[in-house]
Protein backbone atom coordinates (compact mmCIF):
# COMPACT_ATOMS: atom_id res chain seq x y z
CA UNK A 1 0.00 0.00 0.00
CA UNK A 2 1.59 3.33 -1.38
CA UNK A 3 3.07 5.86 1.68
CA UNK A 4 2.27 2.56 4.36
CA UNK A 5 5.19 0.29 3.86
CA UNK A 6 2.74 -2.94 3.92
CA UNK A 7 2.71 -5.08 0.80
CA UNK A 8 -0.60 -5.18 0.37
CA UNK A 9 -0.08 -8.37 -2.24
CA UNK A 10 0.39 -10.34 1.56
CA UNK A 11 -1.57 -8.41 3.30
CA UNK A 12 -4.49 -9.54 0.97
CA UNK A 13 -3.41 -13.24 1.18
CA UNK A 14 -3.34 -13.35 4.84
CA UNK A 15 -7.60 -13.37 4.10
CA UNK A 16 -9.35 -16.21 2.30
CA UNK A 17 -12.98 -17.40 1.80
CA UNK A 18 -12.88 -19.17 5.08
CA UNK A 19 -12.42 -15.95 7.44
CA UNK A 20 -15.56 -14.87 5.73
CA UNK A 21 -17.66 -17.70 7.34
CA UNK A 22 -18.92 -15.69 10.43
CA UNK A 23 -20.08 -12.78 8.18
CA UNK A 24 -22.04 -14.78 5.94
CA UNK A 25 -23.19 -17.39 8.15
CA UNK A 26 -24.24 -13.86 10.50
CA UNK A 27 -26.07 -13.01 7.69
CA UNK A 28 -27.71 -15.78 6.53
CA UNK A 29 -28.85 -16.44 10.40
CA UNK A 30 -30.64 -12.99 10.29
CA UNK A 31 -32.28 -13.62 7.17
CA UNK A 32 -33.47 -16.89 8.82
CA UNK A 33 -34.10 -14.94 11.78
CA UNK A 34 -36.49 -12.97 9.70
CA UNK A 35 -38.06 -15.35 8.09
CA UNK A 36 -38.94 -16.87 10.76
CA UNK A 37 -40.63 -14.09 12.16
CA UNK A 38 -42.44 -13.60 9.41
CA UNK A 39 -43.96 -17.20 9.38
CA UNK A 40 -44.55 -16.38 13.34
CA UNK A 41 -46.32 -13.18 12.03
CA UNK A 42 -49.10 -15.26 9.64
CA UNK A 43 -49.35 -17.99 12.40
CA UNK A 44 -50.80 -15.66 15.10
CA UNK A 45 -52.98 -13.84 11.85
CA UNK A 46 -54.43 -17.15 10.72
CA UNK A 47 -54.76 -18.08 14.66
CA UNK A 48 -56.74 -14.75 15.24
CA UNK A 49 -59.07 -15.13 12.33
CA UNK A 50 -62.02 -17.99 12.71
CA UNK A 51 -62.66 -20.10 10.10
CA UNK A 52 -66.01 -18.72 9.05
CA UNK A 53 -68.24 -18.24 5.63
CA UNK A 54 -70.61 -14.90 5.18
CA UNK A 55 -73.84 -16.10 3.39
CA UNK A 56 -76.99 -14.90 2.23
CA UNK A 57 -80.85 -15.10 3.79
CA UNK A 58 -81.40 -17.42 1.31
CA UNK A 59 -78.69 -19.57 1.96
CA UNK A 60 -79.20 -19.83 5.50
CA UNK A 61 -82.96 -20.62 5.00
CA UNK A 62 -81.19 -23.56 2.66
CA UNK A 63 -79.35 -24.61 5.88
CA UNK A 64 -82.27 -24.58 8.22
CA UNK A 65 -84.43 -26.32 5.78
CA UNK A 66 -82.44 -29.29 5.28
CA UNK A 67 -81.79 -29.57 8.90
CA UNK A 68 -86.10 -29.66 9.30
CA UNK A 69 -86.13 -32.58 6.07
CA UNK A 70 -83.31 -34.52 7.88
CA UNK A 71 -85.21 -34.93 11.07
CA UNK A 72 -88.55 -35.31 9.36
CA UNK A 73 -87.07 -38.21 7.60
CA UNK A 74 -85.63 -40.00 10.65
CA UNK A 75 -88.39 -39.52 13.29
CA UNK A 76 -91.22 -39.24 11.04
CA UNK A 77 -92.82 -35.81 12.44
CA UNK A 78 -94.71 -32.85 10.79
CA UNK A 79 -92.22 -30.38 9.53
CA UNK A 80 -94.28 -28.01 12.21
CA UNK A 81 -92.95 -30.01 14.87
CA UNK A 82 -89.63 -30.62 13.75
CA UNK A 83 -88.80 -27.00 13.41
CA UNK A 84 -90.35 -26.26 17.03
CA UNK A 85 -88.16 -29.40 17.95
CA UNK A 86 -84.86 -28.47 16.64
CA UNK A 87 -85.42 -24.39 17.73
CA UNK A 88 -85.89 -25.71 20.58
CA UNK A 89 -82.91 -27.79 21.17
CA UNK A 90 -79.95 -25.80 18.99
CA UNK A 91 -80.81 -27.05 16.13
CA UNK A 92 -79.11 -29.99 17.09
CA UNK A 93 -80.53 -33.16 14.92
CA UNK A 94 -78.61 -35.64 16.55
CA UNK A 95 -79.91 -34.21 20.07
CA UNK A 96 -83.27 -34.41 19.01
CA UNK A 97 -83.21 -37.29 17.81
CA UNK A 98 -82.08 -39.24 20.65
CA UNK A 99 -84.55 -37.49 22.76
CA UNK A 100 -87.11 -38.59 20.59
CA UNK A 101 -86.08 -42.55 20.43
CA UNK A 102 -86.44 -42.67 24.58
CA UNK A 103 -89.94 -42.15 26.08
CA UNK A 104 -88.42 -40.32 29.35
CA UNK A 105 -87.36 -37.83 27.58
CA UNK A 106 -89.55 -37.59 24.54
CA UNK A 107 -92.48 -35.89 26.68
CA UNK A 108 -90.03 -33.13 28.53
CA UNK A 109 -88.62 -32.32 25.07
CA UNK A 110 -92.15 -31.65 23.73
CA UNK A 111 -93.23 -30.07 26.84
CA UNK A 112 -89.86 -27.52 26.85
CA UNK A 113 -90.73 -26.53 22.95
CA UNK A 114 -94.10 -25.68 23.46
CA UNK A 115 -95.66 -28.76 21.60
CA UNK A 116 -97.07 -30.53 24.28
CA UNK A 117 -99.06 -29.77 27.35
CA UNK A 118 -98.25 -30.39 31.13
CA UNK A 119 -100.70 -30.63 33.83
CA UNK A 120 -100.68 -29.10 37.25
CA UNK A 121 -100.23 -32.84 39.06
CA UNK A 122 -97.00 -33.50 36.93
CA UNK A 123 -98.81 -36.01 34.17
CA UNK A 124 -98.45 -35.34 30.65
CA UNK A 125 -100.93 -35.23 28.21
CA UNK A 126 -100.97 -37.38 25.31
CA UNK A 127 -98.85 -36.64 22.72
CA UNK A 128 -100.57 -34.27 20.13
CA UNK A 129 -100.95 -35.93 17.32
CA UNK A 130 -100.35 -35.15 13.69
CA UNK A 131 -103.94 -34.44 12.92
CA UNK A 132 -104.53 -32.44 15.77
CA UNK A 133 -101.59 -30.57 14.47
CA UNK A 134 -102.78 -29.88 11.60
CA UNK A 135 -106.53 -29.00 12.65
CA UNK A 136 -105.49 -25.59 14.99
CA UNK A 137 -107.40 -23.28 12.27
CA UNK A 138 -110.32 -25.32 12.82
CA UNK A 139 -113.64 -22.62 13.06
CA UNK A 140 -116.84 -23.13 15.31
CA UNK A 141 -119.39 -20.89 16.32
CA UNK A 142 -121.35 -22.38 18.87
CA UNK A 143 -118.77 -21.41 21.39
CA UNK A 144 -118.31 -17.83 23.33
CA UNK A 145 -115.01 -15.86 22.80
CA UNK A 146 -114.11 -15.64 26.54
CA UNK A 147 -112.03 -12.31 25.87
CA UNK A 148 -114.31 -10.54 23.96
CA UNK A 149 -117.82 -12.70 25.38
CA UNK A 150 -119.36 -12.85 21.48
CA UNK A 151 -120.31 -15.83 20.47
CA UNK A 152 -121.61 -14.93 16.80
CA UNK A 153 -117.73 -14.85 15.50
CA UNK A 154 -115.78 -17.19 13.91
CA UNK A 155 -113.44 -18.95 16.55
CA UNK A 156 -109.90 -20.86 16.72
CA UNK A 157 -108.26 -22.78 19.06
CA UNK A 158 -104.97 -25.05 19.09
CA UNK A 159 -104.73 -28.17 20.58
CA UNK A 160 -105.43 -26.82 23.52
CA UNK A 161 -108.79 -26.66 23.02
CA UNK A 162 -109.25 -23.10 24.42
CA UNK A 163 -111.64 -21.09 22.10
CA UNK A 164 -111.43 -17.64 21.12
CA UNK A 165 -112.67 -15.44 18.62
CA UNK A 166 -110.44 -14.80 15.10
CA UNK A 167 -110.03 -10.98 15.97
CA UNK A 168 -109.11 -11.64 19.79
CA UNK A 169 -106.20 -14.25 18.43
CA UNK A 170 -105.48 -11.66 15.84
CA UNK A 171 -104.84 -9.15 18.18
CA UNK A 172 -102.96 -11.00 20.64
CA UNK A 173 -100.34 -12.58 18.00
CA UNK A 174 -99.71 -8.56 17.20
CA UNK A 175 -99.41 -7.58 20.29
CA UNK A 176 -96.74 -10.19 21.03
CA UNK A 177 -94.95 -9.07 17.47
CA UNK A 178 -94.74 -5.65 18.76
CA UNK A 179 -93.02 -7.10 22.05
CA UNK A 180 -91.06 -9.01 19.78
CA UNK A 181 -92.08 -12.24 20.41
CA UNK A 182 -92.67 -14.94 17.87
CA UNK A 183 -91.69 -18.38 18.12
CA UNK A 184 -92.71 -18.57 21.80
CA UNK A 185 -96.62 -16.90 21.53
CA UNK A 186 -98.71 -19.20 23.59
CA UNK A 187 -102.26 -19.66 23.99
CA UNK A 188 -104.23 -16.90 25.63
CA UNK A 189 -105.69 -19.11 28.69
CA UNK A 190 -104.31 -18.05 31.61
CA UNK A 191 -102.52 -21.89 32.47
CA UNK A 192 -102.19 -22.58 28.65
CA UNK A 193 -98.33 -22.95 27.86
CA UNK A 194 -99.15 -24.37 24.11
CA UNK A 195 -97.70 -22.58 21.47
CA UNK A 196 -99.09 -21.42 18.41
CA UNK A 197 -97.19 -22.67 15.03
CA UNK A 198 -96.41 -19.97 12.41
CA UNK A 199 -99.58 -21.61 10.15
CA UNK A 200 -101.34 -21.10 12.78
CA UNK A 201 -100.39 -17.68 13.85
CA UNK A 202 -99.98 -16.64 9.83
CA UNK A 203 -103.52 -17.67 8.81
CA UNK A 204 -104.72 -15.17 11.53
CA UNK A 205 -102.83 -12.05 10.52
CA UNK A 206 -104.11 -10.50 7.67
CA UNK A 207 -102.11 -7.25 7.15
CA UNK A 208 -98.81 -7.93 4.71
CA UNK A 209 -96.93 -5.54 7.76
CA UNK A 210 -97.67 -7.93 10.73
CA UNK A 211 -97.59 -10.94 8.74
CA UNK A 212 -93.83 -9.72 7.21
CA UNK A 213 -92.64 -8.58 10.57
CA UNK A 214 -93.99 -12.17 11.84
CA UNK A 215 -91.63 -14.22 9.15
CA UNK A 216 -88.97 -11.92 10.30
CA UNK A 217 -88.84 -12.28 13.78
CA UNK A 218 -89.19 -16.37 13.45
CA UNK A 219 -85.97 -16.48 11.40
CA UNK A 220 -84.48 -14.14 13.65
CA UNK A 221 -84.71 -16.65 16.62
CA UNK A 222 -84.28 -19.49 14.47
CA UNK A 223 -81.00 -17.73 13.48
CA UNK A 224 -79.95 -17.34 16.97
CA UNK A 225 -80.72 -20.56 18.43
CA UNK A 226 -78.20 -22.05 16.03
CA UNK A 227 -74.62 -21.96 17.75
CA UNK A 228 -73.04 -21.71 14.35
CA UNK A 229 -75.31 -19.08 13.23
CA UNK A 230 -74.63 -14.95 14.28
CA UNK A 231 -76.01 -12.03 12.02
CA UNK A 232 -73.44 -9.39 10.99
CA UNK A 233 -73.12 -6.46 13.47
CA UNK A 234 -72.18 -4.16 10.75
CA UNK A 235 -74.57 -1.42 9.94
CA UNK A 236 -77.10 -2.36 7.63
CA UNK A 237 -75.11 -5.55 6.84
CA UNK A 238 -77.93 -8.48 5.76
CA UNK A 239 -75.03 -11.52 5.96
CA UNK A 240 -75.08 -14.17 8.15
CA UNK A 241 -72.12 -15.63 9.18
CA UNK A 242 -71.57 -19.94 9.85
CA UNK A 243 -69.11 -20.64 11.91
CA UNK A 244 -68.14 -23.52 13.94
CA UNK A 245 -65.69 -21.65 15.90
CA UNK A 246 -66.28 -22.11 19.47
CA UNK A 247 -63.19 -19.58 20.70
CA UNK A 248 -62.98 -15.82 20.63
CA UNK A 249 -61.33 -15.45 17.36
CA UNK A 250 -61.77 -12.84 14.97
CA UNK A 251 -64.44 -12.44 12.12
CA UNK A 252 -64.43 -10.14 9.26
CA UNK A 253 -67.61 -10.11 7.12
CA UNK A 254 -66.89 -10.32 3.80
CA UNK A 255 -70.00 -7.87 2.50
CA UNK A 256 -68.89 -4.70 5.21
CA UNK A 257 -65.52 -5.60 6.69
CA UNK A 258 -67.50 -5.57 10.50
CA UNK A 259 -64.97 -6.82 12.98
CA UNK A 260 -66.01 -9.20 15.98
CA UNK A 261 -65.60 -11.62 17.97
CA UNK A 262 -67.10 -15.88 17.45
CA UNK A 263 -68.40 -16.32 20.30
CA UNK A 264 -69.72 -13.10 21.79
CA UNK A 265 -70.48 -10.99 18.90
CA UNK A 266 -69.46 -8.18 20.12
CA UNK A 267 -66.49 -6.41 19.22
CA UNK A 268 -63.08 -8.07 19.03
CA UNK A 269 -61.38 -8.08 21.83
CA UNK A 270 -57.87 -10.07 22.38
CA UNK A 271 -56.21 -10.45 24.28
CA UNK A 272 -59.39 -9.82 26.93
CA UNK A 273 -61.61 -12.84 27.05
CA UNK A 274 -65.71 -12.58 26.65
CA UNK A 275 -66.53 -12.49 30.29
CA UNK A 276 -63.67 -10.54 31.37
CA UNK A 277 -64.91 -8.00 28.27
CA UNK A 278 -68.26 -8.16 29.45
CA UNK A 279 -67.59 -6.97 33.14
CA UNK A 280 -64.88 -4.63 31.90
CA UNK A 281 -67.98 -3.07 29.74
CA UNK A 282 -70.57 -3.19 32.32
CA UNK A 283 -68.29 -1.63 34.92
CA UNK A 284 -67.94 1.33 32.36
CA UNK A 285 -71.46 2.13 31.78
CA UNK A 286 -72.96 1.77 35.20
CA UNK A 287 -73.02 3.44 37.95
CA UNK A 288 -71.12 1.11 40.08
CA UNK A 289 -67.84 3.69 39.94
CA UNK A 290 -70.03 6.96 40.81
CA UNK A 291 -70.73 4.43 44.46
CA UNK A 292 -67.07 4.05 44.37
CA UNK A 293 -66.52 8.29 44.12
CA UNK A 294 -68.85 8.85 46.88
CA UNK A 295 -67.28 6.27 49.01
CA UNK A 296 -63.77 7.34 48.42
CA UNK A 297 -64.61 11.25 48.68
CA UNK A 298 -67.10 11.46 50.96
CA UNK A 299 -67.90 11.00 54.44
CA UNK A 300 -71.26 10.34 56.54
CA UNK A 301 -72.70 12.83 59.44
CA UNK A 302 -72.37 11.32 62.52
CA UNK A 303 -75.57 12.38 63.43
CA UNK A 304 -78.00 12.37 60.63
CA UNK A 305 -75.53 9.81 58.43
CA UNK A 306 -75.99 12.31 55.56
CA UNK A 307 -73.55 11.62 52.81
CA UNK A 308 -71.06 14.86 52.91
CA UNK A 309 -68.46 15.82 50.38
CA UNK A 310 -65.55 18.36 51.36
CA UNK A 311 -64.99 21.47 49.37
CA UNK A 312 -62.27 23.14 51.24
CA UNK A 313 -59.17 23.20 53.34
CA UNK A 314 -60.77 23.43 56.84
CA UNK A 315 -62.16 20.54 59.18
CA UNK A 316 -64.62 22.35 61.14
CA UNK A 317 -67.58 20.80 59.51
CA UNK A 318 -71.34 21.50 59.19
CA UNK A 319 -74.10 19.18 57.90
CA UNK A 320 -76.36 21.46 55.72
CA UNK A 321 -78.87 19.30 56.46
CA UNK A 322 -79.18 18.95 61.09
CA UNK A 323 -76.74 22.10 61.82
CA UNK A 324 -74.00 19.41 63.58
CA UNK A 325 -70.76 20.73 63.87
CA UNK A 326 -68.28 17.91 63.92
CA UNK A 327 -64.42 17.25 63.10
CA UNK A 328 -63.72 16.20 59.62
CA UNK A 329 -60.89 14.23 60.76
CA UNK A 330 -61.87 12.20 63.71
CA UNK A 331 -65.72 12.82 63.79
CA UNK A 332 -65.97 14.36 67.20
CA UNK A 333 -68.33 16.62 68.13
CA UNK A 334 -66.82 20.43 67.55
CA UNK A 335 -68.29 21.53 70.95
CA UNK A 336 -66.32 18.99 72.72
CA UNK A 337 -63.27 18.96 71.01
CA UNK A 338 -61.84 21.16 73.85
CA UNK A 339 -59.34 24.05 73.81
CA UNK A 340 -57.06 22.32 71.67
CA UNK A 341 -59.17 22.26 68.80
CA UNK A 342 -56.73 19.21 66.98
CA UNK A 343 -56.05 17.18 69.85
CA UNK A 344 -57.15 14.32 67.32
CA UNK A 345 -54.18 14.28 66.46
CA UNK A 346 -53.58 11.87 68.99
CA UNK A 347 -53.63 8.14 68.14
CA UNK A 348 -56.80 6.51 70.04
CA UNK A 349 -58.51 3.65 70.01
CA UNK A 350 -60.98 4.18 67.05
CA UNK A 351 -64.11 2.52 66.62
CA UNK A 352 -64.95 3.50 63.19
CA UNK A 353 -61.56 1.89 62.56
CA UNK A 354 -63.45 -0.58 60.07
CA UNK A 355 -65.66 2.19 58.24
CA UNK A 356 -62.18 4.09 57.28
CA UNK A 357 -60.89 1.00 56.42
CA UNK A 358 -63.77 0.43 53.88
CA UNK A 359 -63.04 4.00 52.84
CA UNK A 360 -59.49 3.26 52.06
CA UNK A 361 -60.45 0.22 50.06
CA UNK A 362 -62.57 2.00 47.79
CA UNK A 363 -60.41 5.07 47.23
CA UNK A 364 -57.76 2.14 46.27
CA UNK A 365 -60.37 0.08 43.77
CA UNK A 366 -61.40 3.74 42.46
CA UNK A 367 -57.28 4.47 42.10
CA UNK A 368 -57.40 1.26 40.17
CA UNK A 369 -60.14 1.38 38.17
CA UNK A 370 -59.04 4.75 37.12
CA UNK A 371 -55.74 3.67 35.92
CA UNK A 372 -56.90 0.94 33.73
CA UNK A 373 -60.21 2.92 32.41
CA UNK A 374 -58.11 6.29 31.63
CA UNK A 375 -55.72 4.09 29.27
CA UNK A 376 -58.33 2.48 27.57
CA UNK A 377 -60.63 5.34 26.49
CA UNK A 378 -57.18 7.26 25.32
CA UNK A 379 -56.54 4.41 22.99
CA UNK A 380 -59.82 4.73 21.75
CA UNK A 381 -60.08 8.36 21.30
CA UNK A 382 -56.30 8.11 19.62
CA UNK A 383 -57.86 5.11 17.23
CA UNK A 384 -60.77 7.63 16.64
CA UNK A 385 -58.77 10.68 15.75
CA UNK A 386 -55.62 7.91 13.80
CA UNK A 387 -59.30 7.61 11.16
CA UNK A 388 -58.79 11.25 10.30
CA UNK A 389 -55.13 11.30 9.76
CA UNK A 390 -55.84 8.37 7.50
CA UNK A 391 -58.34 10.02 5.68
CA UNK A 392 -55.48 12.96 5.06
CA UNK A 393 -52.98 10.79 4.64
CA UNK A 394 -54.64 9.08 1.66
CA UNK A 395 -55.58 11.90 0.34
CA UNK A 396 -51.67 13.64 0.44
CA UNK A 397 -50.85 10.06 -1.28
CA UNK A 398 -53.80 11.24 -4.03
CA UNK A 399 -52.02 14.52 -4.07
CA UNK A 400 -48.59 13.15 -4.57
CA UNK A 401 -49.24 10.46 -7.38
CA UNK A 402 -51.16 13.59 -9.52
CA UNK A 403 -48.38 16.26 -8.92
CA UNK A 404 -45.89 12.99 -10.68
CA UNK A 405 -44.36 12.75 -7.35
CA UNK A 406 -43.83 8.78 -7.52
CA UNK A 407 -46.83 6.02 -7.99
CA UNK A 408 -49.10 4.49 -5.36
CA UNK A 409 -46.53 1.63 -5.17
CA UNK A 410 -44.50 4.12 -3.90
CA UNK A 411 -46.16 5.47 -1.29
CA UNK A 412 -47.94 2.57 -0.41
CA UNK A 413 -46.05 2.01 2.66
CA UNK A 414 -47.58 4.83 4.29
CA UNK A 415 -50.99 3.33 3.69
CA UNK A 416 -49.88 0.03 5.28
CA UNK A 417 -48.04 1.73 8.22
CA UNK A 418 -51.50 3.87 9.11
CA UNK A 419 -53.36 0.58 8.91
CA UNK A 420 -51.13 -1.79 10.70
CA UNK A 421 -51.12 1.14 13.89
CA UNK A 422 -54.94 0.90 13.69
CA UNK A 423 -54.59 -2.63 14.39
CA UNK A 424 -51.60 -2.48 16.84
CA UNK A 425 -53.26 0.03 18.98
CA UNK A 426 -56.63 -1.83 19.19
CA UNK A 427 -55.01 -4.40 20.69
CA UNK A 428 -53.20 -2.71 22.54
CA UNK A 429 -56.66 -0.78 24.44
CA UNK A 430 -57.69 -4.29 25.17
CA UNK A 431 -54.60 -4.90 26.73
CA UNK A 432 -55.87 -2.82 29.89
CA UNK A 433 -59.26 -4.54 30.78
CA UNK A 434 -57.32 -8.34 30.53
CA UNK A 435 -54.08 -6.46 32.96
CA UNK A 436 -57.36 -5.13 35.71
CA UNK A 437 -58.59 -8.55 35.89
CA UNK A 438 -55.02 -10.33 35.90
CA UNK A 439 -53.81 -12.14 39.27
CA UNK A 440 -51.43 -10.56 41.04
CA UNK A 441 -48.44 -12.67 39.87
CA UNK A 442 -45.37 -13.52 37.80
CA UNK A 443 -47.65 -13.94 34.41
CA UNK A 444 -48.72 -10.56 34.96
CA UNK A 445 -45.48 -8.90 35.53
CA UNK A 446 -44.66 -10.52 31.79
CA UNK A 447 -47.94 -9.24 30.59
CA UNK A 448 -47.01 -5.49 32.19
CA UNK A 449 -43.45 -6.13 30.16
CA UNK A 450 -44.52 -7.03 27.15
CA UNK A 451 -47.95 -4.29 27.36
CA UNK A 452 -45.12 -1.66 27.77
CA UNK A 453 -43.07 -2.96 24.91
CA UNK A 454 -45.84 -2.67 22.37
CA UNK A 455 -47.22 0.38 23.89
CA UNK A 456 -44.18 2.03 23.07
CA UNK A 457 -44.09 0.19 19.52
CA UNK A 458 -47.26 1.77 18.67
CA UNK A 459 -46.31 5.58 19.83
CA UNK A 460 -43.15 5.37 17.91
CA UNK A 461 -44.99 3.92 14.60
CA UNK A 462 -47.55 6.38 15.34
CA UNK A 463 -44.49 9.38 15.42
CA UNK A 464 -43.14 7.63 12.75
CA UNK A 465 -45.76 7.88 10.01
CA UNK A 466 -47.34 11.60 11.08
CA UNK A 467 -43.81 12.99 9.86
CA UNK A 468 -43.25 10.15 7.40
CA UNK A 469 -41.88 11.23 3.90
CA UNK A 470 -40.36 9.65 0.19
CA UNK A 471 -37.10 9.20 2.33
CA UNK A 472 -38.43 7.61 5.20
CA UNK A 473 -39.80 4.01 4.25
CA UNK A 474 -36.58 2.09 5.41
CA UNK A 475 -37.12 3.52 9.04
CA UNK A 476 -41.16 3.59 8.94
CA UNK A 477 -41.34 -0.35 7.74
CA UNK A 478 -39.11 -0.74 10.97
CA UNK A 479 -40.91 0.73 13.33
CA UNK A 480 -44.13 -1.56 11.82
CA UNK A 481 -41.93 -4.78 11.62
CA UNK A 482 -41.22 -4.01 15.37
CA UNK A 483 -44.90 -3.09 16.73
CA UNK A 484 -46.34 -6.24 14.66
CA UNK A 485 -43.65 -8.47 16.31
CA UNK A 486 -44.42 -6.80 19.69
CA UNK A 487 -48.49 -7.46 19.28
CA UNK A 488 -47.86 -10.96 18.04
CA UNK A 489 -45.78 -12.14 20.81
CA UNK A 490 -48.51 -10.66 23.61
CA UNK A 491 -51.18 -12.51 21.85
CA UNK A 492 -49.24 -15.73 20.92
CA UNK A 493 -48.35 -15.75 24.85
CA UNK A 494 -51.70 -14.59 26.36
CA UNK A 495 -54.49 -15.52 23.91
CA UNK A 496 -53.64 -18.25 21.36
CA UNK A 497 -50.91 -20.21 23.26
CA UNK A 498 -53.55 -21.18 25.76
CA UNK A 499 -57.55 -20.31 25.11
CA UNK A 500 -58.22 -20.51 28.50
CA UNK A 501 -55.02 -18.76 30.19
CA UNK A 502 -57.02 -15.32 30.09
CA UNK A 503 -60.57 -16.37 31.47
CA UNK A 504 -61.51 -16.46 35.26
CA UNK A 505 -61.62 -20.14 35.87
CA UNK A 506 -58.18 -20.37 34.57
CA UNK A 507 -56.57 -17.96 36.56
CA UNK A 508 -55.97 -19.91 40.07
CA UNK A 509 -55.58 -17.80 43.15
CA UNK A 510 -57.19 -14.42 41.16
CA UNK A 511 -57.95 -11.77 43.27
CA UNK A 512 -60.83 -9.68 42.48
CA UNK A 513 -60.14 -6.13 41.50
CA UNK A 514 -61.05 -4.76 44.80
CA UNK A 515 -58.57 -6.79 47.09
CA UNK A 516 -55.60 -5.92 48.42
CA UNK A 517 -52.46 -7.37 47.38
CA UNK A 518 -50.96 -10.24 49.21
CA UNK A 519 -47.84 -9.20 51.78
CA UNK A 520 -45.74 -11.66 50.06
CA UNK A 521 -45.41 -12.81 46.10
CA UNK A 522 -47.83 -15.51 45.22
CA UNK A 523 -45.04 -16.82 42.53
CA UNK A 524 -41.46 -17.71 43.02
CA UNK A 525 -39.17 -14.62 42.72
CA UNK A 526 -37.18 -16.70 40.07
CA UNK A 527 -40.33 -16.97 37.93
CA UNK A 528 -40.36 -13.41 37.67
CA UNK A 529 -36.98 -12.89 36.47
CA UNK A 530 -37.47 -16.40 34.17
CA UNK A 531 -39.66 -14.86 32.84
CA UNK A 532 -38.77 -11.36 32.48
CA UNK A 533 -35.55 -12.34 31.27
CA UNK A 534 -36.73 -14.34 28.59
CA UNK A 535 -38.65 -11.27 27.55
CA UNK A 536 -35.82 -8.52 27.18
CA UNK A 537 -34.25 -11.79 24.91
CA UNK A 538 -37.25 -11.46 22.37
CA UNK A 539 -37.05 -7.68 22.85
CA UNK A 540 -33.06 -7.91 22.05
CA UNK A 541 -33.95 -10.21 18.87
CA UNK A 542 -36.55 -8.08 17.96
CA UNK A 543 -34.24 -4.97 17.96
CA UNK A 544 -31.25 -6.24 15.83
CA UNK A 545 -34.27 -7.90 13.54
CA UNK A 546 -35.64 -4.39 12.82
CA UNK A 547 -32.49 -2.71 11.95
CA UNK A 548 -31.86 -4.90 9.43
CA UNK A 549 -34.97 -4.66 8.02
CA UNK A 550 -34.26 -0.85 7.76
Amino acid sequence: VPGTGVDHTNFMSDFDDDDCDFDDDYYNDMEDDIADDETEKKNVEDAENAEAECLETVQIEQVLNEAVAALVESIHVTPTLARALLNGHSWDVDKVRLLMSSPSTLDDAMVACGMQLKTNDGAKKPKLSTRSLESEASTSSSTECAVCIRSDVEMRWLACEHSFCLTCWRTHIEMRLSSGVSTRIECMHSDCTLVCSAEFALAALNKAAFRAKYEKFVFRDYVTAHPELRFCPGRDCTLIIRSREQKPRRITCDKCSATFCAMCSGAYHAPTSCEMIKKWMVKCEDDSESANYISAHTKDCPQCHSCIEKNGGCNHMQCLKCKHHFCWMCFGDWKTHGSEYYECSRYRENPEVATEANHMKARRALEKYLHYYERYENHAKSLRMEVQMRDKLKQRIEEKVTGHDGTWIDWQHLHEASMLLAKCRYTLQYTYPFAYYLERCARKELFEYQQAQLEKEVEDLAWAVERADAGSRGVLEAHMHRAEHKRATLLHDFFLADDDANSFAALPGQLRPDEDAPSTSTSPKDSVLKATSKAVSKEKTASSKGKVSS
